[in-house]
């Protein structure tokens, strides 16, 4: 099957010009045989946030081994303090107690809970208001996380690792991210191959979207993510980076997480993941003036100053 592959443009609009999937700042040009009302509808609200222009989710690890920031925010007191600072440079907070690096291994459920519902409950009890999206591909680590003040769930795996999370999801009415991965993290970046990466993960999200929608998550509850990293070579990301607009045609949000991934580093030429800083600012603003609707980030105060700026001069307008 094919898809619609708008051209993303700013500035001024002309005659006849669409916002691309809501966006105040991006807009395209209809062609032929192209659904329109798909491509340029206002997405859904995601958690009270509205999504005409991008919003800032920020990384927040309470792992051990993350590949760039295990170890950080281990302790619930240092995990409160980092939240306290995310909440006023990032729009949700990501917690996550199980490593995807490549090459990273399962975590037990038990201790997947220990490490994150605590957290958010502290969090809560400080008073910081953000919304928090759990991290996981669990449905007994997602339960504890929304028990615990948690309201999203950002699954990796989008319900092939644990389909129990998708009955969870509809039952408390929760948005879900569903990513493509190619693999489980263990061994996703061996060798992974592709006759057509475009097609193959539009194929893919489109059968987790039906499989979330039978299960009964509404799909107005469903954020899309084409999984940079996630079982791809450098090539691979840059092909999917290059047709990131295709992603539109599934008619929901999409959510991009590059932040100080290793292709970054390679293309940039920085070994370490903190030192990625730059790169992770070029391609987060690449992939807004083509429409997307959330960036998963570990530098949110960057992030958030870069995303002002351009919201400036792109419509004149502080946002």
């Amino acid at each position: 099957m094919s898809h619609a592959e708008p051209v993303a443009r700013t500035g001024p609009p002309p005659n006849g010009a669409l916002p691309l999937a809501g966006s105040r700042a991006v807009w395209f040009q209809p062609e032929s045989g192209m659904e329109a009302d798909r491509l340029s509808a206002p997405r859904p609200d995601l958690c009270g946030l509205s999504l005409d222009r991008p919003r800032v989710m920020g990384i927040l690890n309470v792992t051990p081994d993350s590949f760039s920031d295990g170890g950080d925010h281990a302790r619930i007191d240092d995990a409160v303090a980092r939240a306290t600072v995310m909440a006023d440079e990032a729009d949700i907070i990501d917690i996550g107690g199980e490593s995807t690096r490549p090459g990273a291994e399962e975590v037990p459920v038990t201790e997947e809970i220990r490490r994150t519902a605590p957290v958010i409950a502290a969090i809560r009890a400080a008073g910081i208001t953000t919304p928090i999206s759990i991290d996981t591909r669990k449905a007994r680590v997602a339960e504890a996380a929304l028990d615990a003040g948690a309201d999203m769930v950002n699954d990796v795996a989008a319900f092939e690792f644990d389909p129990e999370l998708a009955d969870l999801c509809a039952a408390r009415d929760v948005p879900v991210c569903l990513m493509h991965a190619k693999g489980l993290p263990d061994t996703m970046q061996l060798n992974p191959t592709y006759e057509d990466v475009v097609g193959e993960v539009m194929g893919h999200l489109e059968a987790r979207i039906d499989f979330a929608v039978s299960q009964g998550v509404k799909r107005e509850r469903i954020i899309t993510d084409p999984g940079i990293g996630f079982g791809k070579t450098l090539e691979h990301n840059i092909t999917l980076l290059q047709h990131l607009t295709v992603f539109h045609d599934l008619g929901l949000p999409v959510l991009l997480g590059v932040s100080r991934k290793r292709f970054i580093g390679t293309i940039g030429g920085a070994d370490l993941a903190k030192d990625r800083l730059g790169g992770s600012l070029s391609v987060a603003l690449y992939g807004v003036q083509r429409g997307m609707h959330l960036l998963r980030v570990h530098d949110t105060y960057a992030t958030t100053q870069a995303l002002r700026l351009w919201t400036v001069l792109e419509e004149g307008q502080h946002g």
